[in-house]
């Protein structure tokens, strides 16, 4: 019983007893109170536990948020360049296996401006990161914050880091459009074939397609006549919102392709529409 209540991974701790409870069988078992000595830490437990058993107390730290879906290959700099977004970090614990030091997909972050602390969790929370999608919220709500009523804060969507809503916002979301512009994910080679030219169209507007509504795809291939178009190499993706095209850039960025790896940016609709496709490079 000394256990109900304590966070693990986010997640509160509900200790009851069964239905069937005998005081007095249970009597004969040992002491009907918890120890006092118990040491939660010995066992991952403890408060505070940062870096290891990434777990807090029930009343502690209440403006400590807990982040859960972190793609494994980010490292603390990137979890702290995304968290980081939403104001400045007074601590970061990314927990980490203790054999082989891997990351295990969670954190905890404490914002040096607690006034930020629902503003990031209503803009990350279900955000999509590749195949995985981040869980936001205050660790103290454990589990009962999960059933919560969703936050709302004005101007900023479930799942989408809005850009210029905090200053000092990173590069990796400052700027954002409706445009992505794709590096190093085409072969130009490729590009000459008919028949090699519509798969490759078809295969990216399948998987951008993933990330919300497309607009257009377009990828400049070389011709006879101009054999060095403008944006050539480039995929340049147009979708209907926003929000689609943050996902869609922070999916495909740092992807590997053919021993490159894949760079996203954002274009401008100014540039976009003027037909300067290589204003973001």
């Amino acid at each position: 019983m000394a256990l109900d209540g304590i966070m693990f991974e986010g997640v509160a701790v509900r200790v009851r007893r069964p239905n069937d409870y005998n005081p007095a069988a249970a009597a004969l078992l040992g002491p009907a109170n918890p120890s006092p000595t118990l040491n939660l830490a010995a066992i991952g437990l403890g408060a505070g536990g940062g870096g290891g058993g990434g777990t807090v107390s029930a009343g502690q730290d209440p403006d400590r948020v807990f982040v859960g879906g972190l793609p494994y290959y980010l490292n603390e700099e990137q979890c702290r360049e995304l968290l980081g977004s939403f104001g400045q970090i007074k601590s970061f614990d990314l927990v980490k296996d203790r054999e082989t030091g891997n990351s295990k997909g969670y954190g905890f972050v404490v914002y040096m401006d607690p006034a930020v602390v629902d503003v990031a969790c209503a803009g990350l929370n279900g955000l999509k990161m590749g195949d995985r999608t981040l869980t936001v919220r205050r660790a103290a709500e454990g589990a009962k914050g999960m059933m919560s009523e969703t936050v709302t804060i004005p101007g900023v969507l479930p799942g989408v880091v809005m850009p210029g809503l905090m200053p000092g916002m990173p590069g990796a979301f400052a700027g954002a459009s409706r445009i992505v512009v794709l590096k190093n994910s085409v072969e130009i080679d490729e590009l000459r074939d008919d028949n090699e030219y519509e798969e490759i169209m078809q295969d990216m507007q399948d998987e951008c397609a993933k990330y919300g509504s497309v607009v257009k795809v377009l990828i400049p291939r070389p011709t006879a006549a101009e054999p060095h178009p403008l944006g050539l190499g480039l995929v340049i993706i147009e979708y209907a919102d926003v929000n689609a095209a943050l996902k869609a850039k922070q999916a495909m960025h740092g992807r590997k392709f053919g021993g490159h790896v894949v760079e996203g940016t954002f274009l401008q609709e100014a540039d976009y529409l003027a037909g300067n496709l290589t204003a973001s490079q």
